[in-house]
């Protein structure tokens, strides 16, 4: 049984208390984001897929992670910078926590199990294993920039590869249907 995800307490990169009731009755994308990996560049699609529909209900929630080859080393005010002068990010930010292994947030916790499969990691998985890099075990976050989709209604519509992207029609498909709703 999953908590409700609305409940559980975060930090907002400012050190500010949030949680995810804060975006009630919004669609939302949860991310696990970093500033040091070859995926790093999707912030600019997820910064214009947020301009493009915030005012439809989208909310997209960045939660840097350092869970991954240690691709997020900076404090909060290093994330917070890099991410506002190199990509002009303006949607949230949370303050940095972990989405895997024994210290896994208790969001990710939630998340993970509310959705255990991810839509198109195949790919991705092959990928990371062909670079020697050890994946964690199917229903564990894959990687940096792995989404999840919350529905208006707190329910996760959808739970998506690290290497979708922000213009790829798995996820805007599904992001207009639940903005639809």
């Amino acid at each position: 049984m999953t908590a409700d995800l609305n409940t559980i307490p975060l930090k907002r990169i400012d050190g500010s208390d949030a949680r995810l009731a804060d975006y009630d009755g919004k669609v939302r994308l949860v991310v696990n984001v970093a500033s040091k990996c070859g995926l790093t560049p999707q912030y600019e699609g997820l910064e214009a897929l947020y301009r493009a529909k915030k005012d439809e209900g989208l909310e997209i929630l960045g939660f840097p992670a350092n869970n991954f080859k240690e691709q997020e080393p900076g404090s909060e005010a290093d994330i917070q910078n890099f991410c506002s002068t190199t990509y002009d990010v303006t949607f949230p930010l949370f303050a940095k926590i972990s989405v895997a292994g024994d210290d896994k947030h208790p969001l990710y916790q939630n998340l993970t199990a509310a959705q255990p499969e991810t839509l198109g990691d195949e790919k991705m998985r092959e990928k990371l294993n062909n670079y020697g890099i050890p994946t964690n075990p199917k229903g564990e976050v894959l990687w940096n920039f792995e989404k999840f989709l919350i529905a208006r209604d707190g329910t996760v519509a959808g739970r998506f590869s690290p290497d979708i992207d922000a213009a790829d029609p798995r996820l805007t498909d599904a992001i207009e249907a639940e903005l639809k709703k």
